[in-house]
């Protein structure tokens, strides 16, 4: 995705307040080896939409700035926390040669094809909904797609039953083998039976 910046001259929390009034966004572009942090603003509407597709946050997106191109990350976002307002947006600068750490969406089909589901009736529980990758720029995949229609009652499927893309590796901070979809058997309603009403006592009739 490419989006537009421009440069920003003033900082500090009166500038970006009266920034935000004129329907600007400010923001930042830092890393690069020997570059300085880039200040920098956007058009508020523009970005808002941006925000709004999972590939500006999971993809490489091509920022022009002064009439140049370049490469970077978004690497945080600061809302208003009620109004729809982006008060501060923060990208990084990336190198082509330099692995880089992201996370990444997990994109789940064919659950209602599986025999868990067709069959037997299970729900699925997504447990990961995106998975932190380590990979070269040109290797980082905007989506990583899973596909459940294999899933049986009992199995859940865990990181290492996947394929990952080429040249991507999982990160997964000490957790070897972590669970990313899991079945759970249907409950079973059952209904006790209703015991009968103890019979009336028969009335005594008269001697």
């Amino acid at each position: 995705m490419k989006f537009v910046a421009f440069e920003r001259a003033k900082q500090g929390t009166g500038a970006s307040r009266r920034l935000r009034i004129t329907g600007r966004t400010p923001g930042i572009v830092y890393g690069g080896e020997g570059k300085e942090p880039q200040l920098i603003e956007l058009d508020h509407n523009a970005l808002w939409h941006a925000l709004k597709k999972e590939a500006f946050h999971a993809s490489i997106l091509d920022m022009e700035l002064n009439g140049q191109e370049g490469k970077v990350l978004l690497r945080d976002v600061q809302y208003h926390p009620f109004k729809q307002l982006v008060l501060h947006i923060d990208f990084q600068r990336v190198d082509a040669k330099t692995r880089l750490s992201m996370k990444v969406p997990l994109h789940y089909s064919g659950e209602e094809e599986s025999p868990a589901v067709k069959a037997d009736k299970c729900l699925i529980n997504h447990v990961v909904s995106e998975l932190e990758v380590a990979c070269l720029p040109a290797d980082l995949p905007e989506f990583i797609a899973v596909d459940l229609k294999d899933l049986k009652k009992g199995v859940s499927l865990h990181l290492n039953d996947i394929q990952l893309p080429k040249g991507v590796t999982a990160v997964t901070h000490g957790k070897k083998n972590p669970v990313l979809v899991s079945v759970v058997a249907p409950v079973e309603e059952v209904i006790a039976p209703v015991a009968a009403a103890p019979a009336a006592p028969a009335k005594k009739g008269k001697k």
